[in-house]
């Protein structure tokens, strides 16, 4: 039956003024089909328990506690790696770094060591960024990448930002390290390079104790092989000493887009340059909707601070360190605030990975603290050094002040960008994250992983397997590292601890309930837990399907893409003699 034109006509006025009042509260509602803008904070080996909204009471992070409070705190996001070079592949990718043979098949190289290596991020990998720039997005990266840079030539830049779907890039292309202050001890390779001096020394000698004979008259040494000697000594010196005796100029370097600035970069300036173009970038795309991905240096050694920071925490020069990083994320919410983008802003902090145990000096701690997960960087099974971090904040889509105990995935945030951007995941691939968006807004109270994989290297540590019927989370280790000395918690006696040798094969796994124990400190047998033997069985099963989903794919980390190559060594000037600023001074109201 039609209905009377009154009738009508106060219903069409009633919702136009429901969609004025609603309207009109400043976007208090956002639809679907309404892109917000996106920030994403990523920290160098800052430790779980680092700031405050995680149990930290020696650092003060009220910027980094403030998205906490106004935004969701997951309790259980976990890292694809223990070290950056993959964790950072499986963040952009949503993929496991083996699928993009980003896993390291050796322990020395098990993130990118050279700007100069021909190995990276590969061409055919489709990033988050690549997925938001189809879907309108002006990208844009701030800081660590650590993804490769060139493959064959030295200006191809096929692994450059800027070839997986960032429009803008600044920063320094492979991090920040010791040795890029000159200071610093160096931390590349630091025991290689022991055994190369030694090595070297070794050789060296060799020609002297030949000339001593020949000069005394006791041995009659031809000219020939002492000249011999002598020219493999020099040989094998130069064949090292050209890249590890130069690593801060090779290594350290300051791009935008693909022009080098620094070589080698000013280390106590860049990160006040890298929070200058963050503030510019957000000032020029504020229009939106943009994707800024700001990659920190902090906090990694050589933990370098402002002077206004020093002494400031009760944590020593890493606490320090922490507080600034915090400051910088508030100095970039303030900005979203004064631009009124802050109810329209995707924001998003994390770790690439757990603390670092073993960077010490002088007795004093330089790495960061893990909670009371057991582990850290560099140790894929145990919690520390894959529990991380993660805090979203949305005010007009995410309740405010929510805890959520789930598993959770760096590589969760591929799909979920995807999703809030309206995009269409990749079809022709197997993409492990899984959209996060239903269990933030509450719609679903459990996470869509029930089982995830921990890799060291190529090799499986671990397996954590979420029960869907419940809460339960068990975890098994398979391998896991031998601690020096004994008992200690972490590889005091190496840089970072083996994914193949100096470990303990366990058959059967150690199995933990996670949701009980989540410091891993009892491990179940089946004599104290019934469910043992099924449970490895479940997660042995899970293990077959997994890796029938695994396709070969190049190694980027072998011996021969990791090593130095001066063909492929970005360079400001005429190789070798490389070195340039064109960088000026930080305007001082940055």
């Amino acid at each position: 039956m039609r209905q009377p034109f009154y009738e009508w006509n106060y219903r069409l006025s009633l919702s136009l003024s429901l969609c004025c009042l609603f309207g009109g509260l400043n976007g208090m509602f956002e639809t679907r089909n309404s892109r917000p803008n996106i920030v994403l904070f990523m920290a160098d080996d800052l430790g779980v328990g680092d700031v405050g909204c995680y149990g930290n009471h020696t650092a003060s992070t009220p910027n980094i506690d403030r998205l906490a409070r106004e935004g969701v705190r997951l309790t259980q996001h976990l890292a694809a790696a223990s070290v950056c070079t993959p964790s950072r592949a499986a963040f952009l990718t949503g993929r496991y770094p083996i699928r993009s043979g980003l896993a390291s098949p050796s322990n020395l190289n098990r993130a990118l060591p050279w700007l100069g290596g021909s190995g990276g991020l590969p061409a055919n990998e489709t990033t988050f960024a690549e997925l938001l720039q189809h879907r309108g997005y002006r990208t844009g990266l701030i800081g660590k990448w650590h993804q490769g840079l060139s493959c064959a030539s030295r200006d191809d830049h096929c692994h450059h930002p800027l070839n997986h779907g960032f429009d803008y890039f600044y920063g320094p292309p492979s991090g920040l390290l010791s040795d890029c202050r000159a200071s610093e001890t160096p931390e590349l390779h630091g025991r290689l390079r022991v055994q190369l001096w030694v090595a070297t020394a070794g050789i060296g000698l060799v020609p002297l104790l030949l000339l001593v004979p020949k000069l005394a008259g006791w041995l009659a040494v031809p000219w020939t092989v002492i000249v011999a000697v002598t020219l493999l000594a020099l040989l094998v010196f130069a064949s090292w000493y050209s890249s590890y005796g130069f690593t801060r100029r090779w290594n350290c370097v300051l791009m935008r887009n693909h022009d080098i600035l620094q070589q080698p970069m000013r280390e106590d300036r860049v990160s006040m340059l890298m929070l200058r173009e963050a503030l510019g970038f957000i000032d020029r795309y504020k229009r939106g909707p943009f994707v800024l991905f700001f990659s920190f240096l902090h906090v990694h050694t050589p933990l370098i601070t402002q002077e206004k920071f020093v002494g400031h925490s009760k944590y020593g020069r890493y606490g320090d360190n922490v507080e600034e990083m915090d400051w910088m994320v508030g100095k970039i919410l303030d900005a979203l605030d004064q631009e009124r983008l802050t109810n329209h802003t995707l924001l998003y902090f994390t770790s690439d990975n757990g603390g670092r145990l073993e960077a010490q000096a002088g007795g004093a701690q330089l790495g960061g603290w893990n909670g009371v997960y057991k582990g850290g960087r560099g140790m894929a099974g145990w919690e520390g050094g894959i529990r991380v971090p993660g805090i979203f904040r949305w005010p007009t889509a995410l309740e405010a002040g929510q805890v959520i105990d789930e598993p959770t995935s760096l590589m969760d945030i591929y799909p979920t960008l995807s999703y809030v951007a309206g995009g269409i995941l990749p079809q022709d691939r197997v993409i492990d994250g899984r959209n996060v968006m239903p269990l933030l807004e509450g719609r679903v109270h459990h996470s869509e992983h029930e089982f995830l994989f921990h890799y060291c290297g190529l090799s499986l540590h671990a397996v954590r397997w979420h029960q869907k019927d419940c809460a339960t989370v068990w975890k098994v280790h398979y391998v896991t590292p031998k601690f020096s000395p004994e008992g200690s918690g972490a590889c005091y006696g190496s840089e970072m601890c083996s994914c193949t040798t100096e470990v303990t094969y366990h058959d059967p796994p150690l199995l933990f309930d996670i949701s009980r124990d989540p410091s891993e400190s009892q491990p179940l047998r089946p004599d104290n837990e019934a469910l043992f033997h099924s449970v490895v069985q479940k997660i042995e099963a899970a293990v077959q399907d997994h890796r029938k989903t695994l396709t070969p794919a190049p190694l980027q980390l072998s011996m021969f893409n990791s090593v130095w190559k001066p063909w492929l060594q970005p360079c400001c000037g005429t190789f070798p003699f490389c070195g340039c600023d064109k960088e000026g001074d930080i305007p001082p109201n940055t």
